[in-house]
């Protein structure tokens, strides 16, 4: 995925999500996606010469998808324990980028108090049993 594809696929998709919006508080070059006020995704145009976009991730799924995509390192200004940077590169695909900013997101409402979640991150997303793909 190129760099103008990756930064535009994760602020669709983010935006698809109930509650979202774009704002800039960091600048025109650094669209940032929230929940309720809370940021879910940080895409950036230009740090140390490359775009790329910042997600919230569980601990051990960070670990995981970091061990998978070389396009995914610790997140660049963020904690990077729960923090991942995905870069422009040939592995991650549309479907990867599409978790990745979906479990972004349900970890932020999860942390928001239950009367301001848009949804129920427990479920938001996920295909039911009958909805899922035959071999999935």
């Amino acid at each position: 995925m190129d760099a103008r594809l990756l930064l535009d696929t994760a602020r669709t998709i983010g935006l698809e999500f109930p509650g979202s919006v774009v704002d800039h508080p960091f600048g025109e070059d650094v669209p940032v996606l929230r929940v309720r006020d809370k940021i879910f995704a940080l895409l950036f145009v230009d740090v140390h010469g490359r775009p790329g976009v910042n997600l919230k991730v569980e601990p051990q799924d960070g670990e995981a998808v970091k061990s998978m995509y070389p396009e995914v390192e610790p997140g660049y200004h963020m904690n990077k324990k729960h923090w991942v940077s995905v870069y422009p590169g040939e592995t991650v695909t549309e479907s990867v980028l599409r978790d990745l900013v979906l479990e972004s997101y349900c970890l932020v409402v999860a942390g928001l108090p239950k009367k301001d979640r848009p949804v129920d991150p427990a479920t938001f997303g996920r295909a039911t049993e009958w909805e899922k793909e035959p071999g999935e």
